[in-house]
Protein backbone atom coordinates (compact mmCIF):
# COMPACT_ATOMS: atom_id res chain seq x y z
CA UNK A 1 0.00 0.00 0.00
CA UNK A 2 1.45 3.38 -0.98
CA UNK A 3 1.18 6.32 1.42
CA UNK A 4 -1.71 8.76 1.20
CA UNK A 5 -0.92 11.51 -1.31
CA UNK A 6 2.62 10.14 -1.59
CA UNK A 7 3.60 10.51 2.08
CA UNK A 8 5.64 7.79 3.71
CA UNK A 9 3.01 5.41 5.17
CA UNK A 10 4.83 5.48 8.51
CA UNK A 11 4.36 9.26 8.75
CA UNK A 12 0.62 9.02 8.02
CA UNK A 13 0.20 6.19 10.54
CA UNK A 14 1.96 8.21 13.24
CA UNK A 15 -0.03 11.34 12.37
CA UNK A 16 -3.34 9.50 12.71
CA UNK A 17 -2.22 7.65 15.84
CA UNK A 18 -1.48 10.98 17.53
CA UNK A 19 -4.78 12.51 16.36
CA UNK A 20 -7.56 10.33 17.70
CA UNK A 21 -10.63 11.07 15.56
CA UNK A 22 -12.92 11.23 18.59
CA UNK A 23 -10.72 13.81 20.31
CA UNK A 24 -10.35 15.88 17.15
CA UNK A 25 -14.06 15.74 16.28
CA UNK A 26 -15.12 16.63 19.84
CA UNK A 27 -13.48 20.04 19.40
CA UNK A 28 -15.95 20.75 16.58
CA UNK A 29 -19.13 18.84 17.55
CA UNK A 30 -20.74 17.51 20.71
CA UNK A 31 -20.33 13.71 20.85
CA UNK A 32 -22.40 11.19 22.77
CA UNK A 33 -21.08 7.67 23.32
CA UNK A 34 -23.55 4.85 22.68
CA UNK A 35 -22.19 1.34 22.72
CA UNK A 36 -18.94 1.09 20.79
CA UNK A 37 -19.47 4.27 18.75
CA UNK A 38 -19.74 8.01 19.33
CA UNK A 39 -22.73 9.86 17.86
CA UNK A 40 -23.54 13.47 16.96
CA UNK A 41 -25.79 15.54 14.74
CA UNK A 42 -23.95 15.59 11.44
CA UNK A 43 -21.81 18.73 10.95
CA UNK A 44 -22.16 18.33 7.17
CA UNK A 45 -25.95 18.51 6.89
CA UNK A 46 -28.78 19.82 9.04
CA UNK A 47 -30.52 17.22 11.18
CA UNK A 48 -32.27 16.97 14.53
CA UNK A 49 -31.66 13.30 15.27
CA UNK A 50 -27.97 12.25 15.45
CA UNK A 51 -26.97 10.00 12.56
CA UNK A 52 -23.25 10.91 12.42
CA UNK A 53 -21.24 8.02 13.87
CA UNK A 54 -17.56 7.72 14.75
CA UNK A 55 -16.04 4.27 14.98
CA UNK A 56 -13.19 4.93 17.42
CA UNK A 57 -11.68 1.45 17.10
CA UNK A 58 -11.30 1.77 13.34
CA UNK A 59 -10.87 5.57 13.31
CA UNK A 60 -13.40 6.61 10.68
CA UNK A 61 -16.72 8.45 10.60
CA UNK A 62 -19.87 7.79 8.62
CA UNK A 63 -23.16 9.65 8.50
CA UNK A 64 -26.17 7.41 7.97
CA UNK A 65 -28.18 10.48 6.99
CA UNK A 66 -26.21 12.15 4.19
CA UNK A 67 -23.77 9.28 3.52
CA UNK A 68 -20.45 11.11 4.03
CA UNK A 69 -17.47 9.12 5.28
CA UNK A 70 -13.82 9.69 5.99
CA UNK A 71 -10.90 9.55 8.38
CA UNK A 72 -9.46 12.25 10.64
CA UNK A 73 -7.69 13.98 7.73
CA UNK A 74 -10.87 14.18 5.67
CA UNK A 75 -12.81 15.43 8.70
CA UNK A 76 -10.40 18.32 9.23
CA UNK A 77 -10.41 19.08 5.49
CA UNK A 78 -14.19 19.52 5.59
CA UNK A 79 -14.40 21.41 8.89
CA UNK A 80 -11.56 23.79 8.06
CA UNK A 81 -12.43 24.20 4.36
CA UNK A 82 -8.89 23.27 3.37
CA UNK A 83 -7.18 20.77 1.11
CA UNK A 84 -5.40 17.55 2.03
CA UNK A 85 -2.07 19.25 2.65
CA UNK A 86 -3.72 21.92 4.78
CA UNK A 87 -5.41 19.27 6.92
CA UNK A 88 -2.13 17.38 7.35
CA UNK A 89 -0.41 20.58 8.52
CA UNK A 90 -3.21 21.32 11.03
CA UNK A 91 -3.05 17.81 12.46
CA UNK A 92 0.76 17.80 12.50
CA UNK A 93 0.77 21.07 14.45
CA UNK A 94 -1.76 19.61 16.89
CA UNK A 95 0.46 16.56 17.43
CA UNK A 96 3.66 18.66 17.46
CA UNK A 97 5.00 16.77 14.45
CA UNK A 98 6.98 18.19 11.56
CA UNK A 99 5.63 17.59 8.06
CA UNK A 100 8.17 15.84 5.79
CA UNK A 101 7.79 18.26 2.90
CA UNK A 102 10.59 16.62 0.93
CA UNK A 103 8.70 13.31 0.98
CA UNK A 104 5.48 14.79 -0.32
CA UNK A 105 4.22 12.86 -3.31
CA UNK A 106 6.01 11.26 -6.18
CA UNK A 107 8.09 13.41 -8.50
CA UNK A 108 5.22 13.60 -10.99
CA UNK A 109 2.62 14.42 -8.34
CA UNK A 110 4.95 16.99 -6.78
CA UNK A 111 5.31 18.69 -10.16
CA UNK A 112 1.53 18.66 -10.58
CA UNK A 113 1.04 20.23 -7.15
CA UNK A 114 3.59 22.92 -7.96
CA UNK A 115 1.79 23.61 -11.24
CA UNK A 116 -1.57 23.82 -9.49
CA UNK A 117 -0.22 26.20 -6.85
CA UNK A 118 1.24 28.43 -9.55
CA UNK A 119 -2.03 28.56 -11.48
CA UNK A 120 -3.90 29.39 -8.27
CA UNK A 121 -1.52 32.32 -7.67
CA UNK A 122 -2.10 33.58 -11.22
CA UNK A 123 -5.86 33.45 -10.70
CA UNK A 124 -5.63 35.25 -7.37
CA UNK A 125 -3.33 37.96 -8.77
CA UNK A 126 -5.71 38.40 -11.70
CA UNK A 127 -8.69 38.76 -9.36
CA UNK A 128 -6.85 41.45 -7.36
CA UNK A 129 -5.91 43.20 -10.61
CA UNK A 130 -9.52 43.27 -11.84
CA UNK A 131 -10.79 44.50 -8.48
CA UNK A 132 -8.20 47.30 -8.42
CA UNK A 133 -9.26 48.32 -11.95
CA UNK A 134 -12.86 48.77 -10.84
CA UNK A 135 -11.99 51.50 -8.34
CA UNK A 136 -8.89 52.86 -10.09
CA UNK A 137 -10.52 56.08 -11.27
CA UNK A 138 -9.73 55.12 -14.87
CA UNK A 139 -12.55 56.40 -17.07
CA UNK A 140 -12.64 53.05 -18.85
CA UNK A 141 -14.06 51.58 -15.63
CA UNK A 142 -17.06 53.96 -15.72
CA UNK A 143 -19.28 51.57 -17.77
CA UNK A 144 -18.55 48.80 -15.27
CA UNK A 145 -19.47 50.99 -12.29
CA UNK A 146 -22.56 52.29 -14.09
CA UNK A 147 -23.73 48.75 -14.78
CA UNK A 148 -23.22 47.78 -11.13
CA UNK A 149 -25.18 50.86 -10.07
CA UNK A 150 -28.03 50.11 -12.50
CA UNK A 151 -28.29 46.60 -11.12
CA UNK A 152 -28.61 48.06 -7.61
CA UNK A 153 -25.57 46.34 -6.12
CA UNK A 154 -24.23 47.80 -2.87
CA UNK A 155 -20.45 48.32 -2.43
CA UNK A 156 -20.43 45.68 0.32
CA UNK A 157 -21.99 43.17 -2.12
CA UNK A 158 -19.46 44.02 -4.82
CA UNK A 159 -16.66 43.43 -2.33
CA UNK A 160 -18.26 40.22 -1.00
CA UNK A 161 -18.27 38.69 -4.50
CA UNK A 162 -14.97 40.27 -5.58
CA UNK A 163 -16.38 41.85 -8.76
CA UNK A 164 -13.82 43.50 -10.99
CA UNK A 165 -13.21 45.17 -14.34
CA UNK A 166 -11.19 44.24 -17.36
CA UNK A 167 -10.39 47.54 -19.10
CA UNK A 168 -8.68 46.20 -22.22
CA UNK A 169 -6.99 43.16 -23.73
CA UNK A 170 -3.35 44.00 -22.99
CA UNK A 171 -2.84 45.36 -19.47
CA UNK A 172 -3.45 42.04 -17.65
CA UNK A 173 -0.88 40.09 -19.74
CA UNK A 174 1.68 42.84 -19.09
CA UNK A 175 0.88 42.88 -15.36
CA UNK A 176 1.17 39.10 -14.96
CA UNK A 177 4.34 38.90 -17.05
CA UNK A 178 5.83 41.49 -14.69
CA UNK A 179 5.10 39.11 -11.82
CA UNK A 180 7.51 36.62 -13.36
CA UNK A 181 5.04 33.94 -14.47
CA UNK A 182 6.03 31.82 -17.44
CA UNK A 183 4.17 32.07 -20.72
CA UNK A 184 3.11 28.41 -20.45
CA UNK A 185 1.64 28.86 -16.97
CA UNK A 186 -0.22 32.01 -18.04
CA UNK A 187 -1.83 30.16 -20.94
CA UNK A 188 -2.63 27.11 -18.79
CA UNK A 189 -4.36 29.27 -16.17
CA UNK A 190 -7.16 30.07 -18.61
CA UNK A 191 -6.87 33.76 -17.78
CA UNK A 192 -5.09 34.62 -21.02
CA UNK A 193 -5.65 33.58 -24.60
CA UNK A 194 -3.23 33.66 -27.52
CA UNK A 195 -3.67 35.11 -30.99
CA UNK A 196 -1.00 35.62 -33.64
CA UNK A 197 1.67 34.81 -31.06
CA UNK A 198 0.47 37.44 -28.58
CA UNK A 199 -1.18 36.82 -25.23
CA UNK A 200 -4.39 38.73 -24.48
CA UNK A 201 -6.91 39.02 -21.64
CA UNK A 202 -9.52 36.33 -22.36
CA UNK A 203 -12.14 38.48 -20.59
CA UNK A 204 -11.06 41.73 -22.24
CA UNK A 205 -13.43 44.65 -21.59
CA UNK A 206 -15.90 42.67 -19.50
CA UNK A 207 -17.28 42.97 -15.98
CA UNK A 208 -15.55 40.21 -14.02
CA UNK A 209 -17.12 37.64 -11.70
CA UNK A 210 -14.48 35.54 -9.88
CA UNK A 211 -15.50 31.87 -9.58
CA UNK A 212 -14.39 30.59 -6.17
CA UNK A 213 -14.39 26.97 -5.03
CA UNK A 214 -15.37 25.57 -1.62
CA UNK A 215 -11.76 25.97 -0.46
CA UNK A 216 -11.94 29.74 -1.09
CA UNK A 217 -9.62 29.54 -4.10
CA UNK A 218 -10.26 31.60 -7.24
CA UNK A 219 -10.35 28.96 -9.97
CA UNK A 220 -11.86 30.79 -12.94
CA UNK A 221 -13.69 33.91 -14.07
CA UNK A 222 -17.00 34.74 -15.65
CA UNK A 223 -17.20 37.92 -17.71
CA UNK A 224 -20.13 40.02 -18.95
CA UNK A 225 -20.08 42.31 -21.95
CA UNK A 226 -21.29 45.81 -21.18
CA UNK A 227 -22.35 46.77 -24.69
CA UNK A 228 -24.02 44.98 -27.57
CA UNK A 229 -21.72 42.93 -29.76
CA UNK A 230 -21.65 39.78 -31.86
CA UNK A 231 -19.99 37.94 -28.98
CA UNK A 232 -21.70 35.99 -26.21
CA UNK A 233 -22.98 38.21 -23.40
CA UNK A 234 -21.46 35.95 -20.74
CA UNK A 235 -18.22 34.02 -21.05
CA UNK A 236 -16.53 31.61 -18.64
CA UNK A 237 -12.87 30.71 -18.38
CA UNK A 238 -12.02 27.58 -20.36
CA UNK A 239 -11.59 24.42 -18.32
CA UNK A 240 -8.17 24.08 -16.70
CA UNK A 241 -6.32 22.07 -14.09
CA UNK A 242 -8.18 24.19 -11.51
CA UNK A 243 -11.56 24.63 -13.18
CA UNK A 244 -14.00 21.92 -14.21
CA UNK A 245 -17.49 23.34 -14.61
CA UNK A 246 -19.01 19.92 -13.86
CA UNK A 247 -17.66 20.06 -10.31
CA UNK A 248 -18.31 23.60 -9.12
CA UNK A 249 -21.23 25.91 -8.43
CA UNK A 250 -21.04 29.68 -8.25
CA UNK A 251 -21.17 30.96 -4.64
CA UNK A 252 -20.43 27.52 -3.17
CA UNK A 253 -17.77 29.18 -1.00
CA UNK A 254 -20.32 31.47 0.66
CA UNK A 255 -22.75 28.57 1.09
CA UNK A 256 -20.07 26.61 2.92
CA UNK A 257 -19.44 29.55 5.27
CA UNK A 258 -23.18 29.87 5.87
CA UNK A 259 -23.35 26.22 6.86
CA UNK A 260 -20.66 26.81 9.46
CA UNK A 261 -22.79 29.61 10.95
CA UNK A 262 -26.25 28.01 10.91
CA UNK A 263 -28.23 24.99 9.74
CA UNK A 264 -29.15 25.10 6.04
CA UNK A 265 -32.64 23.74 5.50
CA UNK A 266 -32.67 24.28 1.73
CA UNK A 267 -30.60 25.58 -1.19
CA UNK A 268 -31.86 27.78 -4.02
CA UNK A 269 -30.45 26.83 -7.42
CA UNK A 270 -30.35 29.55 -10.11
CA UNK A 271 -28.69 29.91 -13.50
CA UNK A 272 -26.52 33.00 -13.50
CA UNK A 273 -24.16 35.28 -11.63
CA UNK A 274 -26.52 38.24 -11.27
CA UNK A 275 -29.39 36.02 -10.10
CA UNK A 276 -27.10 34.73 -7.35
CA UNK A 277 -25.73 38.10 -6.30
CA UNK A 278 -29.11 39.88 -6.30
CA UNK A 279 -30.76 37.14 -4.23
CA UNK A 280 -27.83 37.06 -1.81
CA UNK A 281 -28.00 40.81 -1.35
CA UNK A 282 -31.76 40.56 -0.70
CA UNK A 283 -31.12 38.11 2.15
CA UNK A 284 -31.40 34.77 0.34
CA UNK A 285 -27.89 33.65 1.19
CA UNK A 286 -28.52 29.95 0.55
CA UNK A 287 -28.20 30.44 -3.22
CA UNK A 288 -25.84 28.95 -5.82
CA UNK A 289 -25.73 29.00 -9.62
CA UNK A 290 -24.91 26.50 -12.33
CA UNK A 291 -23.43 29.35 -14.42
CA UNK A 292 -25.54 28.50 -17.44
CA UNK A 293 -24.17 24.98 -17.77
CA UNK A 294 -26.23 21.81 -17.68
CA UNK A 295 -26.71 20.36 -14.21
CA UNK A 296 -24.50 17.32 -13.59
CA UNK A 297 -24.42 14.47 -11.09
CA UNK A 298 -21.35 16.09 -9.58
CA UNK A 299 -23.38 19.26 -9.00
CA UNK A 300 -26.18 17.24 -7.39
CA UNK A 301 -23.79 15.47 -5.03
CA UNK A 302 -22.13 18.76 -4.15
CA UNK A 303 -25.53 20.28 -3.32
CA UNK A 304 -26.48 17.26 -1.23
CA UNK A 305 -23.62 17.98 1.15
CA UNK A 306 -25.41 21.17 2.19
CA UNK A 307 -29.08 20.19 1.98
CA UNK A 308 -31.33 17.58 0.42
CA UNK A 309 -34.04 20.20 -0.15
CA UNK A 310 -33.53 22.11 -3.38
CA UNK A 311 -35.54 25.01 -4.79
CA UNK A 312 -34.96 25.13 -8.54
CA UNK A 313 -35.35 28.73 -9.71
CA UNK A 314 -34.51 29.10 -13.39
CA UNK A 315 -35.89 31.75 -15.77
CA UNK A 316 -39.64 32.08 -16.20
CA UNK A 317 -39.61 31.75 -20.00
CA UNK A 318 -40.34 28.49 -21.77
CA UNK A 319 -36.67 27.88 -22.64
CA UNK A 320 -35.69 28.36 -19.02
CA UNK A 321 -38.33 25.88 -17.94
CA UNK A 322 -37.05 23.30 -20.44
CA UNK A 323 -33.60 23.63 -18.85
CA UNK A 324 -35.26 23.16 -15.47
CA UNK A 325 -36.87 19.93 -16.62
CA UNK A 326 -33.55 18.51 -17.83
CA UNK A 327 -31.86 19.09 -14.48
CA UNK A 328 -34.64 17.82 -12.27
CA UNK A 329 -34.11 14.16 -13.12
CA UNK A 330 -30.49 14.35 -11.99
CA UNK A 331 -31.47 15.71 -8.58
CA UNK A 332 -34.22 13.11 -8.32
CA UNK A 333 -31.72 10.30 -8.96
CA UNK A 334 -29.75 11.51 -5.93
CA UNK A 335 -32.92 11.15 -3.79
CA UNK A 336 -33.24 14.87 -3.15
CA UNK A 337 -36.48 16.72 -2.41
CA UNK A 338 -36.99 19.11 -5.30
CA UNK A 339 -39.40 22.00 -5.65
CA UNK A 340 -39.61 24.27 -8.69
CA UNK A 341 -40.10 27.99 -8.17
CA UNK A 342 -42.62 29.45 -10.65
CA UNK A 343 -41.59 32.89 -11.93
CA UNK A 344 -43.60 35.39 -13.99
CA UNK A 345 -43.31 34.82 -17.74
CA UNK A 346 -40.12 36.30 -19.18
CA UNK A 347 -38.60 37.15 -15.78
CA UNK A 348 -35.60 35.71 -13.96
CA UNK A 349 -34.91 35.71 -10.20
CA UNK A 350 -32.95 38.98 -10.51
CA UNK A 351 -35.98 40.70 -12.12
CA UNK A 352 -38.33 39.47 -9.39
CA UNK A 353 -36.13 40.30 -6.40
CA UNK A 354 -35.72 43.88 -7.71
CA UNK A 355 -39.37 44.30 -6.69
CA UNK A 356 -38.33 43.41 -3.15
CA UNK A 357 -37.44 40.35 -1.10
CA UNK A 358 -41.14 39.77 -0.40
CA UNK A 359 -41.84 39.43 -4.14
CA UNK A 360 -39.31 36.62 -4.48
CA UNK A 361 -40.37 35.01 -1.21
CA UNK A 362 -43.91 34.88 -2.61
CA UNK A 363 -42.54 32.85 -5.55
CA UNK A 364 -40.70 30.52 -3.16
CA UNK A 365 -43.91 30.02 -1.21
CA UNK A 366 -45.60 28.85 -4.43
CA UNK A 367 -42.83 26.37 -5.27
CA UNK A 368 -44.23 23.19 -6.79
CA UNK A 369 -43.23 19.59 -6.06
CA UNK A 370 -41.45 17.94 -8.94
CA UNK A 371 -44.38 15.98 -10.33
CA UNK A 372 -46.68 19.03 -10.19
CA UNK A 373 -44.13 21.00 -12.15
CA UNK A 374 -43.93 18.33 -14.83
CA UNK A 375 -47.69 18.57 -15.32
CA UNK A 376 -47.49 22.37 -15.27
CA UNK A 377 -44.77 22.26 -17.93
CA UNK A 378 -46.85 19.89 -20.08
CA UNK A 379 -49.88 22.19 -19.80
CA UNK A 380 -47.96 25.16 -21.17
CA UNK A 381 -47.53 23.36 -24.49
CA UNK A 382 -51.28 23.21 -25.12
CA UNK A 383 -54.24 25.52 -25.58
CA UNK A 384 -56.87 23.98 -23.29
CA UNK A 385 -59.63 25.94 -25.00
CA UNK A 386 -59.06 23.71 -28.04
CA UNK A 387 -60.64 20.25 -27.67
CA UNK A 388 -57.78 18.42 -29.46
CA UNK A 389 -55.12 20.19 -27.38
CA UNK A 390 -56.98 19.44 -24.18
CA UNK A 391 -57.13 15.73 -25.07
CA UNK A 392 -53.39 15.63 -25.79
CA UNK A 393 -52.64 17.41 -22.52
CA UNK A 394 -54.78 14.97 -20.53
CA UNK A 395 -53.03 12.03 -22.20
CA UNK A 396 -49.57 13.40 -21.38
CA UNK A 397 -50.53 14.47 -17.85
CA UNK A 398 -51.93 11.02 -17.02
CA UNK A 399 -48.66 9.39 -18.07
CA UNK A 400 -46.87 11.69 -15.62
CA UNK A 401 -49.37 10.95 -12.83
CA UNK A 402 -48.77 7.23 -13.32
CA UNK A 403 -45.09 7.64 -12.35
CA UNK A 404 -46.16 8.66 -8.82
CA UNK A 405 -46.06 5.74 -6.38
CA UNK A 406 -48.28 7.27 -3.68
CA UNK A 407 -52.00 6.63 -4.16
CA UNK A 408 -52.92 9.72 -2.15
CA UNK A 409 -50.71 11.96 -4.31
CA UNK A 410 -52.21 10.40 -7.45
CA UNK A 411 -55.68 11.20 -6.15
CA UNK A 412 -54.69 14.80 -5.45
CA UNK A 413 -53.17 15.19 -8.94
CA UNK A 414 -56.26 13.77 -10.62
CA UNK A 415 -58.43 16.25 -8.72
CA UNK A 416 -56.25 19.09 -9.98
CA UNK A 417 -56.55 17.73 -13.52
CA UNK A 418 -60.32 17.65 -13.11
CA UNK A 419 -60.27 21.33 -12.11
CA UNK A 420 -58.04 22.31 -15.03
CA UNK A 421 -59.88 20.34 -17.72
CA UNK A 422 -63.47 19.90 -16.54
CA UNK A 423 -63.25 16.14 -17.12
CA UNK A 424 -64.78 14.06 -14.32
CA UNK A 425 -62.53 12.41 -11.74
CA UNK A 426 -63.99 8.99 -12.56
CA UNK A 427 -63.14 9.35 -16.26
CA UNK A 428 -59.60 10.48 -15.52
CA UNK A 429 -59.08 7.60 -13.09
CA UNK A 430 -60.43 5.10 -15.60
CA UNK A 431 -58.14 6.43 -18.37
CA UNK A 432 -55.19 6.33 -15.96
CA UNK A 433 -55.81 2.67 -15.15
CA UNK A 434 -56.19 1.83 -18.84
CA UNK A 435 -52.84 3.31 -19.89
CA UNK A 436 -50.49 0.82 -21.63
CA UNK A 437 -48.12 -0.58 -19.03
CA UNK A 438 -44.94 0.04 -21.02
CA UNK A 439 -45.62 3.58 -22.21
CA UNK A 440 -43.60 6.40 -20.70
CA UNK A 441 -44.68 10.06 -20.50
CA UNK A 442 -43.37 12.59 -23.01
CA UNK A 443 -39.94 13.86 -21.96
CA UNK A 444 -39.22 10.67 -20.00
CA UNK A 445 -37.68 8.80 -22.92
CA UNK A 446 -34.26 8.85 -21.28
CA UNK A 447 -35.55 7.75 -17.86
CA UNK A 448 -35.05 3.99 -18.00
CA UNK A 449 -36.67 1.95 -15.26
CA UNK A 450 -35.18 -1.28 -13.89
CA UNK A 451 -35.69 -4.19 -16.22
CA UNK A 452 -35.61 -7.72 -14.77
CA UNK A 453 -31.91 -7.81 -15.69
CA UNK A 454 -31.23 -4.44 -14.03
CA UNK A 455 -33.05 -5.53 -10.88
CA UNK A 456 -30.90 -8.68 -10.83
CA UNK A 457 -27.74 -6.58 -11.15
CA UNK A 458 -28.96 -4.26 -8.38
CA UNK A 459 -29.56 -7.23 -6.06
CA UNK A 460 -26.06 -8.57 -6.69
CA UNK A 461 -24.53 -5.15 -6.06
CA UNK A 462 -26.17 -5.22 -2.62
CA UNK A 463 -24.84 -8.75 -2.08
CA UNK A 464 -21.30 -7.65 -2.99
CA UNK A 465 -21.52 -4.69 -0.60
CA UNK A 466 -22.63 -6.93 2.25
CA UNK A 467 -19.89 -9.52 1.69
CA UNK A 468 -17.20 -6.84 1.55
CA UNK A 469 -18.54 -4.95 4.58
CA UNK A 470 -18.59 -8.15 6.66
CA UNK A 471 -15.02 -9.01 5.62
CA UNK A 472 -13.85 -5.41 6.11
CA UNK A 473 -15.02 -5.39 9.73
CA UNK A 474 -13.77 -8.95 10.33
CA UNK A 475 -17.11 -10.39 11.41
CA UNK A 476 -16.48 -13.84 13.00
CA UNK A 477 -18.68 -15.67 10.50
CA UNK A 478 -16.42 -14.55 7.61
CA UNK A 479 -13.37 -16.34 9.03
CA UNK A 480 -12.14 -18.95 6.62
CA UNK A 481 -13.95 -17.54 3.62
CA UNK A 482 -11.55 -16.90 0.74
CA UNK A 483 -12.54 -13.60 -0.88
CA UNK A 484 -10.33 -14.34 -3.88
CA UNK A 485 -12.92 -16.86 -5.09
CA UNK A 486 -15.19 -13.95 -6.01
CA UNK A 487 -14.81 -11.46 -8.84
CA UNK A 488 -16.00 -7.86 -8.45
CA UNK A 489 -16.87 -5.85 -11.56
CA UNK A 490 -17.45 -2.59 -9.69
CA UNK A 491 -14.18 -0.62 -9.35
CA UNK A 492 -14.78 0.37 -5.73
CA UNK A 493 -15.68 -3.20 -4.76
CA UNK A 494 -12.59 -4.52 -6.53
CA UNK A 495 -10.35 -2.00 -4.73
CA UNK A 496 -11.80 -2.89 -1.31
CA UNK A 497 -11.39 -6.60 -2.06
CA UNK A 498 -7.75 -6.09 -3.08
CA UNK A 499 -7.05 -4.27 0.17
CA UNK A 500 -8.65 -7.00 2.30
CA UNK A 501 -6.77 -9.74 0.46
CA UNK A 502 -3.44 -7.89 0.74
CA UNK A 503 -3.92 -7.62 4.52
CA UNK A 504 -4.81 -11.31 4.84
CA UNK A 505 -1.76 -12.35 2.83
CA UNK A 506 0.62 -10.13 4.79
CA UNK A 507 -0.94 -10.83 8.17
CA UNK A 508 -1.71 -7.15 8.75
CA UNK A 509 -4.86 -6.06 10.59
CA UNK A 510 -7.65 -4.94 8.28
CA UNK A 511 -8.27 -1.25 9.02
CA UNK A 512 -11.46 0.18 7.40
CA UNK A 513 -10.03 3.69 7.75
CA UNK A 514 -7.18 2.69 5.42
CA UNK A 515 -9.68 2.76 2.53
CA UNK A 516 -9.63 6.55 2.64
CA UNK A 517 -5.94 6.53 1.84
CA UNK A 518 -6.57 5.25 -1.69
CA UNK A 519 -10.30 5.80 -2.31
CA UNK A 520 -12.16 9.11 -2.47
CA UNK A 521 -14.39 9.28 0.66
CA UNK A 522 -17.12 10.89 -1.45
CA UNK A 523 -17.50 7.89 -3.77
CA UNK A 524 -21.21 6.96 -3.51
CA UNK A 525 -20.54 3.22 -3.72
CA UNK A 526 -18.02 3.38 -0.88
CA UNK A 527 -20.55 5.17 1.31
CA UNK A 528 -23.27 2.64 0.43
CA UNK A 529 -20.92 -0.12 1.53
CA UNK A 530 -20.20 1.64 4.84
CA UNK A 531 -23.93 2.20 5.38
CA UNK A 532 -24.10 -1.55 6.11
CA UNK A 533 -21.87 -1.40 9.20
CA UNK A 534 -24.91 -1.47 11.48
CA UNK A 535 -26.40 -4.51 9.72
CA UNK A 536 -23.55 -7.03 9.61
CA UNK A 537 -23.76 -8.47 13.13
CA UNK A 538 -25.74 -11.49 14.38
CA UNK A 539 -27.27 -14.73 13.10
CA UNK A 540 -29.51 -13.05 10.52
CA UNK A 541 -26.48 -11.25 9.07
CA UNK A 542 -24.55 -14.52 8.97
CA UNK A 543 -27.35 -16.13 6.96
CA UNK A 544 -27.48 -13.15 4.60
CA UNK A 545 -23.70 -13.36 4.14
CA UNK A 546 -23.99 -17.02 3.09
CA UNK A 547 -26.84 -16.21 0.71
CA UNK A 548 -24.92 -13.25 -0.72
CA UNK A 549 -21.82 -15.34 -1.39
CA UNK A 550 -23.97 -17.94 -3.12
CA UNK A 551 -25.69 -15.28 -5.24
CA UNK A 552 -22.35 -13.84 -6.36
CA UNK A 553 -20.93 -17.29 -7.12
CA UNK A 554 -24.05 -18.11 -9.13
CA UNK A 555 -23.69 -14.87 -11.09
CA UNK A 556 -20.07 -15.74 -11.91
CA UNK A 557 -21.04 -19.21 -13.09
CA UNK A 558 -23.83 -17.83 -15.27
CA UNK A 559 -21.43 -15.38 -16.90
CA UNK A 560 -18.90 -18.17 -17.45
CA UNK A 561 -21.55 -20.40 -19.04
CA UNK A 562 -22.59 -17.59 -21.38
CA UNK A 563 -18.99 -16.90 -22.43
CA UNK A 564 -18.16 -20.58 -22.94
CA UNK A 565 -21.35 -21.13 -24.95
CA UNK A 566 -20.41 -18.23 -27.19
CA UNK A 567 -16.84 -19.48 -27.52
CA UNK A 568 -18.02 -23.02 -28.35
CA UNK A 569 -20.27 -21.71 -31.14
CA UNK A 570 -17.44 -19.65 -32.64
CA UNK A 571 -14.66 -22.28 -32.35
CA UNK A 572 -13.79 -24.28 -35.49
CA UNK A 573 -10.96 -26.46 -34.11
CA UNK A 574 -12.40 -29.81 -32.91
CA UNK A 575 -9.87 -30.37 -30.12
CA UNK A 576 -10.45 -26.89 -28.77
CA UNK A 577 -14.24 -27.40 -29.01
CA UNK A 578 -13.91 -30.55 -26.88
CA UNK A 579 -11.96 -28.64 -24.24
CA UNK A 580 -14.52 -25.83 -24.20
CA UNK A 581 -17.36 -28.39 -24.00
CA UNK A 582 -15.70 -29.98 -20.95
CA UNK A 583 -15.31 -26.60 -19.22
CA UNK A 584 -18.89 -25.73 -20.13
CA UNK A 585 -20.19 -29.00 -18.66
CA UNK A 586 -18.30 -28.36 -15.41
CA UNK A 587 -19.66 -24.81 -15.20
CA UNK A 588 -23.25 -25.99 -15.77
CA UNK A 589 -22.82 -28.68 -13.10
CA UNK A 590 -21.43 -26.08 -10.69
CA UNK A 591 -24.39 -23.83 -11.43
CA UNK A 592 -26.86 -26.59 -10.57
CA UNK A 593 -25.24 -27.13 -7.17
CA UNK A 594 -25.74 -23.43 -6.37
CA UNK A 595 -29.46 -23.47 -7.10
Amino acid sequence: MSGAKGFDPRFMQELKAKNNLVEVASSYVSLDRKGMNHWACCPFHHERTPSFSINEADQFYHCFGCGVSGDVVKFVQEMESTDFMGAVRILAARAKMSVPETNFDTEQAQAMKKKRDTLAKILLDSAKFYLANLYSGDRRADPHLQYISRRGLAPTTVKKFGLGASLDFNSLPDYLAGKGYSRADLKDSGVLGEKNGRLYDAQGGRLIFPIINAMDEVVAFGGRLLEKADFAKYKNTEETLLFNKRNILYNINQLKKLKREQPITSVIMVEGYMDTISLYQAGFKNVVASMGTALTKEHARLLKRYSENIYFSYDGDFAGQKNTLRGLGILEEEHMTVKVVPLPEGQDPDDVVKQGADAYQACLDKAMPLIDYRIHFAERKYDLSEASDKRRFIEEALKIVRTEQSESVREELLKKLRERTGVTYQSLERDLNNLPATELPTGYEEEVKFSASAAHDHKNMKAARFVLAAKLFSEPYTKGFDLSTLEFSDEVHAAVARYILSCERSGERIRPSALFEFLDPELPELNKLLDLTSEIEGKIAEKFFTDSVKALEKEQVEKKVALLTEAYAAETDNERRKQIAKELSEAIRRGKTLK
